[in-house]
């Protein structure tokens, strides 16, 4: 018998980075302390601002909204913001976890839809895509509308920060595909705080769980019966080219347990010399919706993307 690090009763979930063996309440507190320590260490939180949480009713969303109103919900109004693509049978399933989730934990949500802000769905996107794969890839629409409506809704409601699920394999896997891309700007903006800079047209995105494996965020989210929607993924997943660094980084990760926490360290080492880079970059307003981009196009990627498909 495996037992806990910590009790010697028997362990339920083993972490091989570690290695640490958990019992369930020890590893209750040891997930919950290093999201603490990542929201400290990192400045992400400020007591007694409005933070919005990006719902999708997946997983990781799901958990960061339950950790955050554990943690603040005495200190600091938390929002839930549920963004409705229009991907019938799957996003529609999903926010209806999430609203049941904020209804449970009383949490004040706001839903919005891309087919009232746009006048269009991501199903019309999809089959307009289909007929013409020069368009590209349906993910590279969804995530540009996705973080607009997400920046706008959230500066409607006057939020100071903006959290999201991104858990360290996330960080790692966008780490390692923007070094593959050779876009230094793009990489300059990932971190625990993400954005193009300090600029009041953006409100800053935070990864609480920045710092966290998903294996950990899956435990995590059983033992505490967070209820959240994982009966298939995204339609339009296997479009992805992130499907490809996530695939190879498990493999690296099983065999050599601790690779994504030293790609995420390598890229915090880095972080100073590409924020020096990222300060160069020169921000405009899109002659079209007159939002911030840092774009060299005339008009932003929302009105590129749009103008795309409503030709």
């Amino acid at each position: 018998m495996v037992k806990c690090n910590r009790c010697g009763k028997k362990a339920e979930i083993l972490l091989p980075y570690g290695p640490h063996n958990f019992c369930r309440a020890h590893f209750i507190g040891f997930f919950e302390r290093r999201v603490k320590r990542t929201i400290s260490r990192h400045g992400l939180i400020r007591r007694g601002e409005r933070i919005a949480v990006g719902l999708s009713g997946g997983k990781d969303s799901s958990t960061t909204l339950f950790l955050l109103n554990k943690f603040f919900s005495k200190s600091n109004e938390i929002i839930a913001i549920m963004l409705d693509e229009g991907i019938p049978k799957y996003r529609d399933r999903a926010l209806k976890i999430a609203e049941e989730n904020c209804k449970k934990w009383k949490i004040h949500y706001v839903r919005k839809s891309f087919r009232k802000e746009f006048g269009i769905t991501m199903m019309q996107i999809m089959r307009k895509i289909a007929k013409d794969e020069n368009l590209g890839s349906t993910c590279s629409f969804c995530g540009v509308l996705r973080r607009y409506l997400l920046n706008k809704v959230a500066k409607e409601l006057k939020c100071g920060k903006i959290a999201t699920g991104h858990n360290l394999d996330d960080e790692a896997q966008s780490i390692l595909m923007n070094i593959f891309d050779n876009d230094p700007k793009r990489l300059a903006r990932l971190g625990a705080i993400a954005g193009i800079g300090e600029t009041a047209e953006f409100v800053p995105r935070i990864k609480p769980l920045y710092e966290t494996p998903e294996k950990d965020v899956i435990a995590y989210a059983s033992f505490n019966n967070i209820k959240a929607y994982s009966e298939e993924c995204c339609p339009f997943k296997w479009q992805a080219k992130r499907n490809l660094f996530r695939s190879e980084l498990d493999k690296f990760e099983e065999k050599s347990p601790g690779t994504k926490y030293k790609i995420l360290s390598f890229f915090k080492n880095m972080k100073p010399l590409l924020a020096a880079e990222q300060k160069k970059e020169k921000l405009h307003k899109c002659a079209k919706c007159r939002s911030i981009t840092s774009e060299k196009n005339k008009y932003c990627m929302v009105c590129l993307q749009l103008k795309k498909v409503k030709k």
